[in-house]
């Protein structure tokens, strides 16, 4: 059998495999599939951007993740870490009150970055995406390697305090020989990357584990059909999304008379995955609640974007939650 290609793993594909297989190993996953109808929510996304141009327009992505924080605001503990001794059946669940987005990323070199998406929980819409904006630039002028190591590192000393002597030695070992070695910075080239402003390439607040997780496949291929039917939870983390591309969609609709007929509606896939450690169906149901009013309301969008906005937002808008499909 003829070998095509030999590719050593990467300090991003390294950590990327440390974490998913600490997920399987660790998290009982409870997987959820929700689908709903924005056919409506859809009209009104788009009606924010028609009097912005450029980096002025705000994506579906953004609104999608503002959608979610809402959701997550409705159940809180959603938005917790969790931290248990199989040995004792011991643990606790922390929850947060500010939500920080672990949201992974295609750069335009092809790589793939987890950005921590900070405080999204208060920021509207034009913050959020001027914080976007900002973050991917700085991911796309930093060193990806040093950025990322700078995490491991932080990680095998919170690892060496928890006294895992051996499982740090294997790091280090694996970090330093090898085909797999890390190469990163050392000496004056590290001391000149560090001199270039924060404003100007990631830190370590911009990659550090968020509260909890959302992936969107659909922003990265949104011809595609398919749909998310697990996704990881990173640990700590309790709550993991994985948001699909908008789809027609056959549905059902019931008249007044009793009848029903199909019709053709825009459906946005959700996966909704939980640690069930931490978390049952019931305690999940208050953020699908809080989904539909805002997909079955879309209106509410008017009041996510900047305080100078809200009035032109609002201007001349008729109330889509009340129009007929």
């Amino acid at each position: 059998m003829k070998l095509k290609n030999r590719e050593y793993f990467g300090i991003q594909r390294k950590m990327v495999s440390f974490i998913t297989t600490e997920s399987w190993q660790n998290v009982p996953h409870v997987s959820y599939l929700y689908e709903p109808d924005v056919t409506q929510f859809f009209k009104e996304y788009k009606r924010l951007n028609r009097d912005r141009t450029g980096d002025d327009k705000i994506t579906f992505n953004t609104v999608v993740l503002k959608a979610i924080c809402e959701g997550l605001k409705a159940a809180p503990v959603m938005n917790s870490h969790i931290q248990f001794n199989r040995r004792f059946v011991t643990g606790k669940i922390e929850t947060f009150d500010e939500i920080n987005i672990s949201m992974p990323t295609i750069l335009p070199n092809g790589e793939m970055m987890t950005l921590n998406l900070r405080d999204f929980g208060n920021k509207n819409l034009d913050e959020m995406t001027e914080y976007i904006k900002a973050i991917r630039y700085r991911a796309e002028h930093s060193n990806l390697t040093e950025a990322m190591y700078s995490v491991s590192l932080q990680k095998t000393l919170e690892t060496l305090r928890q006294g895992h002597l051996i499982q740090v030695a294997r790091k280090v070992i694996g970090a330093n020989f090898g085909r797999s070695k890390v190469h990163h910075l050392h000496g004056k080239a590290k001391r000149d990357y560090e001199a270039i402003p924060e404003s100007e390439r990631l830190t370590m607040k911009d990659l550090e584990q968020g509260t909890v997780t959302v992936s969107n496949i659909g922003s990265s291929y949104r011809e595609q059909r398919g749909r998310f039917a697990l996704l990881d939870i990173v640990p700590p983390q309790v709550a993991a999304f994985g948001v699909g591309a908008v789809q027609d969609t056959p549905m059902t609709k019931k008249h007044e008379d009793g009848s029903t007929e199909v019709v053709i509606r825009s459906v946005l896939p959700i996966c909704i995955a939980f640690d069930h450690r931490a978390l049952d169906f019931g305690e999940t149901v208050p953020f699908q609640k809080r989904m539909d009013e805002i997909f079955n309301y879309p209106e509410v969008i008017r009041d996510w974007v900047a305080p100078e906005r809200c009035e032109t937002a609002r201007a001349g808008l008729h109330i889509v939650g009340s129009e007929e499909g």
